[in-house]
């Protein structure tokens, strides 16, 4: 009997899900922001758009990127496996230094346009505030995929390039979860207004709606969009018809909890659980949300 054939699906599954079982053999884990002494070419995935206010600055191999941002090895907290992992990895701010020069320092936010519609709009203040490298490979050379656990272990390919930050011994970083860790990065913009002028709240909005218009651009802009503004990977919430208006209350709480109770093989992720007062945070968003329903603006419109 071949039993070759069989084997081979198994040691896919290992090494997509990890690699194969440690030898005793198996050298040290490589510090956080440690060289490596052999760096590995970056994986071929196109080109990456750079672009100041939607206007493009410039267009750039990854190759290119390599050279003027040399690679270290990285190893971070992955909250979408629940795990730690070592990156190849480029230093962000050396990248933007390269790019941009102190323009990006001036920005307001830095919005990171992926392949699969998400869109993650970072603070510049959090890159002065913490260490973010754009990955572009797995250290040990496997390829640059993972299972996505939060996204029901869906498979996901991460190139071109994937902003990770240096979390391990840093609390805040590993409150904000995956929420600011965009892959299949194709394009890096500078924003120096408001990103989302038809997605703020009404003025007459209470507190709670307020603070759920924080929560909402922190953990759900990336995926959704309200009035047009915010990600594609997910659907429109606000028009022409709120989110609110068509899903009763209970269900809606029980879809940010938990959207595999309520469909089965959904790849959207639940809000996460290391969130602080993640009870209140949901109260907060479902108000938000409600706000927004009497506040639907056309897409294709003046804010």
């Amino acid at each position: 009997m071949n039993t070759g054939i069989s084997r081979i699906p198994l040691i896919l599954i290992l090494l997509l899900l990890g690699g194969l079982p440690a030898q005793a053999s198996q050298p040290a884990p490589i510090p956080a922001s440690a060289p490596a002494p052999a760096p590995a070419p970056l994986q071929d995935g196109g080109n990456i758009e750079f672009m100041d206010n939607s206007q493009i600055v410039k267009v750039l191999s990854l190759g290119y990127l390599e050279a003027i941002a040399p690679p270290l090895s990285l190893q971070v907290f992955e909250p979408h496996e629940g795990r730690k992992r070592v990156y190849r990895v480029l230093p962000a701010r050396s990248v933007f230094d390269a790019v941009f020069g102190n323009k990006w320092k001036e920005a307001k936010e830095i919005v990171f346009l992926s392949s699969d519609g998400y869109r993650a709009t970072v603070p510049v203040a959090k890159f002065a505030g913490h260490e973010a490298f754009l990955a572009f490979a797995h250290d040990d050379g496997r390829p640059f995929m993972m299972v996505n656990t939060l996204q029901n272990n869906e498979l996901v390919q991460l190139g071109p390039l994937y902003l990770v930050w240096d979390n391990v011994n840093s609390e805040a970083l590993l409150e904000s979860g995956a929420s600011d860790m965009p892959y299949q990065i194709r394009a890096v913009e500078l924003k120096s207004g408001d990103s989302f002028p038809k997605m703020t709240p009404p003025q007459d909005a209470s507190s709670q709606a307020r603070r759920g218009f924080v929560h909402f651009r922190k953990y759900c802009a990336s995926c959704h969009a309200i009035n047009g503004e915010g990600g594609t990977k997910g659907p429109e919430l606000n028009f022409p018809v709120s989110v609110t208006e068509y899903i009763q209350s209970g269900y809606l709480k029980r879809w940010i909890e938990n959207p595999q109770s309520i469909r089965y093989n959904t790849t959207m992720p639940g809000l996460g659980k290391e969130i602080p007062r993640r009870e209140q945070v949901i109260e907060e968003l479902i108000a938000y949300l409600e706000a927004m329903s009497i506040a639907k603006h056309d897409p294709a419109g003046v804010p």
